[in-house]
């Protein structure tokens, strides 16, 4: 007699088509949220950097492009409509980014059409690394013969600049960068092969040593012919202006719907404010309305040598209590206990005169290697005023507290991170401070308002030389005459504001980040909807966005998948 039971491990026909289907079901993974997209492609992208990572490289260009184009269209394919507010912002966010670093490919590579002529042998040496890294078979015979045809190139384009070649010194300049980058890029290519590879040795030794010798004597030759920089020269400051296009393309993909002309005067209206509460200060001291006396008045009042960490301490627990009475915003107490101090390089000085912030403070003040004139102008920078005026600028409630909470609440939203929130933030806690009588005596007013006027004529001055309205020289001069700054630190800012680390717009995303955040103040803590404590609690939650969009969130703004800005948040 045969069991109708079915054996253990299979099912009736029906039953068991229903059951699988209720397994596939249960096992099917859920569809992305916006967040995956945005971690997925994050990850895929530093994977296509690091892989593709020569800045001249077309294949770099065209496959970013081909990731750029996919995402966008992955994104068009999103019903904006069924995604909630959250993922809603993330959507506006990463199409934004998205389309931003698709334009900016496009503006690279204008910027790397103009030095082209002047390093006709990029493309081979690129060529020779990418196709090593991409692990395919090297004939060292072939490679040599390379390696010679480059070595032409190089000496062909080597002359030209000795003849007198007539080009604007800042795209010379770019030309040397590229030149000194592209000798970094022959050499890992080169060490890979040279002693693994025996007859690689023996074939491309000598000429590799040609070419690396005849690519740094040729960067030498663009700066002394070409951009006029002598060999001993390390402190001239060239830079790259990017021109009126590139920085509305910029401003758009920050959200401010504003030109740059129209930036430049709300810095002269936000100087003219700090000008009169100089005067105010300035007289209060016996100086009268000549506010640069009381400012050199101010700068002698330092600490000796070595004085200075101690000093630092003082004024982090200072400013913490401040927070604390005033209740501005929530400091939770392992970020209070975590932050650290360390001492900049006098090299490092050169560029950042001042403090820089996060979770350590890089203290500047005289080491022993400076100059006794060097020693003076940085005690004189880093006076007890101005640091009063900095330090809770870069720890608490500023930068270090900005990274403590963009840890911990939405960390996948800092590919968003922009200057205009990071700086912006900061500069609104010393507005926020200012209003609520941090300042004691009119010596702490002066050295809060050298900082503000300070980021105002940083707009001045680094927008218009995007502009070409003014040179470096010229730059470091105006923050001199108009902010009263050591030539030495002004040298310093403009060194690092043109040397190619920061963003163009990041000088002037302090004040108009601030402005930024002290409008919207005004909508959501102005009408009693939210105290101040919860209006700072809330910015701090969203990340490291642009503040249109955080204006967006607070304000409950209706959204579309194409929101337009047209916060007008200075006016």
């Amino acid at each position: 007699m045969t069991n109708s039971r079915p054996k253990v491990g299979i099912l009736p026909p029906m039953l068991s088509l229903t059951v699988l289907g209720l397994l596939t079901m249960a096992t099917m993974p859920p569809a992305p949220t916006m967040r995956d997209l945005i971690e997925t492609y994050q990850a895929d992208y530093g994977n296509l950097t690091r892989f593709y990572n020569q800045e001249l490289s077309d294949r770099r260009s065209q496959r970013l492009a081909a990731l750029f184009d996919q995402e966008l269209k992955d994104l068009e394919k999103v019903d904006f409509a069924k995604l909630d507010r959250d993922a809603q912002v993330d959507y506006l966010l990463f199409k934004n980014k998205l389309k931003h670093s698709a334009r900016q490919l496009e503006l690279d590579a204008k910027d790397n059409a103009e030095i082209a002529p002047l390093i006709p042998f990029a493309q081979e040496i690129v060529t020779l690394f990418e196709d090593r890294q991409a692990m395919k078979p090297i004939d060292p015979q072939s490679a040599a013969k390379t390696l010679k045809a480059i070595d032409k190139e190089i000496s062909d384009a080597k002359k030209a600049a000795e003849n007198g070649l007539k080009i604007d010194k800042t795209i010379a300049n770019r030309a040397a960068m590229a030149v000194d980058e592209l000798g970094k890029t022959l050499k890992s290519w080169f060490r890979f092969f040279d002693g693994y590879d025996p007859l690689f040795s023996w074939w491309c030794r000598e000429p590799n040593k040609t070419v690396a010798a005849n690519l740094e004597a040729y960067a030498k030759v663009i700066r002394e012919k070409l951009v006029g920089i002598k060999p001993d020269d390390k402190d001239t400051i060239i830079g790259h202006p990017i021109g009126r296009e590139r920085l509305l393309e910029d401003l758009q993909a920050e959200m401010i719907p504003y030109t740059p002309e129209e930036l430049l005067d709300i810095a002269k209206r936000e100087y003219a404010w700090c000008e009169v509460e100089m005067k105010k200060a300035a007289k209060e001291m016996g100086f009268g309305d000549d506010w640069h006396k009381a400012l050199e008045k101010v700068k002698e009042d330092h600490v000796g040598p070595g004085e200075q960490p101690k000093l630092i301490r003082e004024l982090a627990d200072e400013a913490v209590k401040f927070v604390k009475d005033q209740d501005i915003v929530t400091i939770p107490p392992l970020a209070e206990e975590i932050w650290r101090m360390d001492m900049m390089s006098p090299d490092r000085q050169k560029v950042s005169p001042f403090f820089l912030g996060g979770d350590t403070i890089l203290v500047s003040f005289p080491t022993d290697e400076m100059t006794q004139e060097q020693k003076l102008m940085s005690m004189r920078a880093n006076n007890k005023h101005f640091a009063r005026a900095t330090v809770f600028h870069e720890l608490i409630p500023g930068h270090h507290l900005q990274g403590f909470m963009e840890d911990r609440y939405r960390p996948y939203r800092q590919l968003f991170s922009t200057p205009f929130w990071t700086e912006g933030w900061a500069l609104w806690m010393e507005f926020l401070f200012w209003d609520r009588k941090f300042p004691k005596t009119p010596e702490n007013r002066v050295g809060m308002l050298f900082w503000r006027m300070h980021r105002c004529v940083r707009i001045e001055f680094s927008l218009g030389f995007h502009l070409g309205k003014y040179t470096p020289q010229q730059c470091v001069d105006m923050l001199v005459e108009k902010v009263g700054h050591e030539r030495s630190t002004a040298e310093g800012e403009v060194r690092r504001s043109f040397g190619g680390g920061y963003s163009p717009l990041y000088q002037a995303a302090y004040m108009l980040g601030a402005l930024q955040f002290r409008s919207l103040a005004k909508e959501c803590v102005g009408d009693g909807k939210m105290t101040y404590k919860q209006f700072h609690d809330a910015i701090l939650h969203e990340n490291n966005i642009q503040v249109a969009m955080v204006r967006a969130i607070l304000t409950n703004q209706k959204l579309s998948k194409n929101f337009k800005v047209d916060w007008r948040f200075a006016d």
